[in-house]
């Protein structure tokens, strides 16, 4: 996972504005030779006409519109294609966090009620669960207290007559996510989805014998002769979890942001892989795909290949082999750079693939004065952005908890404590391991806007730069969540004239402020629609969710 600068992609702005023209003043002037006088006063037919003009204003203001600040036209035909139109959920990577707060039942439990748990917490439903590879064991480098993966592989050894590796399992290891995972399930249910994905393998599959990356971080790690062993090792962990835990992997994704130069060997952060474009990404899709078959695990889907970039997954995917292209069921990015959300959006459609967003997250802010709103109102246009121009069938932040607060600190290492909640920071939570609690934020209640109201199943709809909208065709409901970056009231004419029939009652929830006062998914009084819309009253630096009942 990297920690790029953020890029703050610019979308076009699709207002719809009622102009008054005066029509004909100069043309009359110039006709009739009736121009000013010396005094600067309009000739009899130039007042005529600006008597003309005061009518047609008039008349708009009799036409029932009031006087609104923008206009966001909300039209089923701009609705996401993927996934049979079907939105698969949100999510979180549990890596790290998992790793580091699942020894307790007691934080762990929190975890998965506030996440997962779509009645009293975030209602997230999608998991990437991180299948560490493991490090040298006689390697110390990993100084995070989060990020030191365990993997599952042990007493390795090869042949070089045959170039054949083998290995033995601890399926004790990874106690941590895993109890993070099983709880999360539990709270969740049956709209769970858990996607299992590698940040590198095992270490003694790759070159620099490390699994934070090669001695040249812009290199090939896994070894040549090792795509078959690593996806072998895929196929194992896959399996294991399916046969012990009853744990189905709907799709699996055997890199991350693979074309970097961020792995590095002996990093002090994370495992990583980098794997050249083209013929090394294609041999490790390819191998993962038959290692899978071979189980019978021909129902667990390839995805890929998770590039760091919107822009660099253009381009990775176009470099693949057709006979990999063919296997890959779906393409998975990530958002920290890049702009052509647009191009990948139809380069997916064209090739018939599904589109997950698959990782982001960042400590930048959004609004004006907006104090510990501004990393929520950051978040909430990040989402807005990557759901309306990407269209994805899924939406996955990075970790969850990002942060950790613990006066003895873990195996030897020190947490980083408690950030500055007032400016930009990772993470929705921070875990208190000393008072065994999560502290919540309100960046954590921005994305609860949105991941509480748009449920599975719901159709993505885009909105402009600030609203993004889902149907529930079951319970022909309309969600449009809207954001004020602004530090003045905003008055949006959210027009819906595109659907067939609108009701009256419009239900609102938002959340703004902060942690100590501020309003937290508070229900404020209903509105009506004013037949084919309903006006927006968007207070600063604010999120609000908007549920209109009975639209067709």
């Amino acid at each position: 996972m990297s920690e790029t600068e953020m890029h703050k992609e610019g979308v076009i702005l699709h207002w719809q504005r009622k102009e008054l023209i005066l029509l004909g003043v100069a043309a009359a002037v110039t006709l009739t030779g009736c121009a000013q006088n010396e005094q600067g006063n309009l000739s009899e037919q130039t007042q005529e006409a600006g008597m003309e003009e005061k009518q047609e204003v008039q008349v708009s203001e009799e036409s029932g519109k009031e006087a609104v600040d923008a206009t966001v036209v909300i039209d089923p035909a701009n609705a996401s294609t993927f996934h049979a139109g079907k939105f698969e959920g949100w999510g979180t990577s549990f890596c790290w966090w998992a790793n580091r707060i699942g020894y307790s039942d007691t934080l762990t439990q929190q975890a998965a009620q506030a996440f997962y748990d779509k009645e009293q917490g975030l209602g997230l439903n999608i998991i990437r669960y991180n299948v560490g590879g493991g490090d040298d064991p006689e390697h110390d480098h990993i100084t995070r207290t989060d990020s030191d993966m365990p993997g599952y592989a042990i007493n390795p050894s090869y042949d070089e007559a045959t170039g054949e590796y083998t290995w033995e399992y601890d399926w004790s290891a990874d106690a941590n996510q895993r109890n993070v995972l099983l709880q999360a399930l539990k709270v969740c249910g049956e709209d769970a989805v858990v996607e299992g994905f590698s940040n590198s393998a095992p270490y003694f599959m790759t070159n620099s014998g490390c699994s934070s990356g090669a001695q040249l971080s812009n290199k090939n790690n896994l070894k040549d002769d090792a795509y078959d062993a690593f996806a072998q090792y895929i196929a194992d962990v896959t399996e294991y979890y399916k046969d012990t835990y009853n744990v189905d992997f709907s799709s699996y994704s055997a890199m991350n942001e693979p074309y970097t130069d961020y792995w590095g060997a002996y990093s002090w952060k994370q495992e990583g892989c980098h794997f050249d474009m083209g013929e090394s990404q294609s041999q490790l899709i390819l191998s993962l795909r038959n290692a899978l078959d071979a189980k019978g695990l021909d129902q667990v889907q390839v995805s890929g290949t998770d590039e760091t970039s919107i822009d660099v997954q253009i381009l990775s995917y176009g470099q693949l082999s057709q006979e990999a292209k063919d296997v890959v069921d779906r393409i998975d990015t990530h958002t920290y750079g890049g702009s052509r959300r647009e191009a990948l959006r139809t380069l997916a459609e064209t090739e018939g693939k599904n589109l997950w967003m698959s990782e982001v997250d960042g400590g930048d802010t959004a609004g004006e004065n907006a104090g510990e709103m501004g990393a929520g109102l950051w978040l909430a246009q990040r989402v807005i952005t990557d759901m309306n121009e990407l269209r994805p069938s899924a939406w996955v932040m990075w970790q969850a908890i990002d942060n950790h607060i613990c006066a003895e600190g873990y195996q030897g290492r020190t947490d980083s404590g408690m950030p500055d909640i007032s400016g930009g920071y990772w993470g929705l939570a921070v875990a208190d391991h000393d008072e065994q609690q999560l502290i919540l934020t309100m960046k954590y209640y921005a994305l609860g806007q949105f991941t509480r109201y748009i449920r599975p199943g719901y159709t993505i709809i885009s909105g402009d730069e600030h609203s993004l909208a889902a149907y529930d065709a079951e319970g022909h409901r309309l969600i449009v969540v809207m954001t004020n970056v602004t530090g003045k009231d905003r008055k949006v004419d959210v027009d819906l004239s595109a659907f067939s029939q609108t009701g009256s009652n419009v239900s609102v929830i938002r959340t703004s402020g902060d942690m100590s006062s501020g309003e937290k998914w508070q229900e404020l009084s209903p509105i009506e629609t004013y037949g084919a819309g309903f006006y927006a009253e968007l207070i600063p630096n604010s999120v609000t969710t908007y549920i209109v009942q009975d639209v067709y």
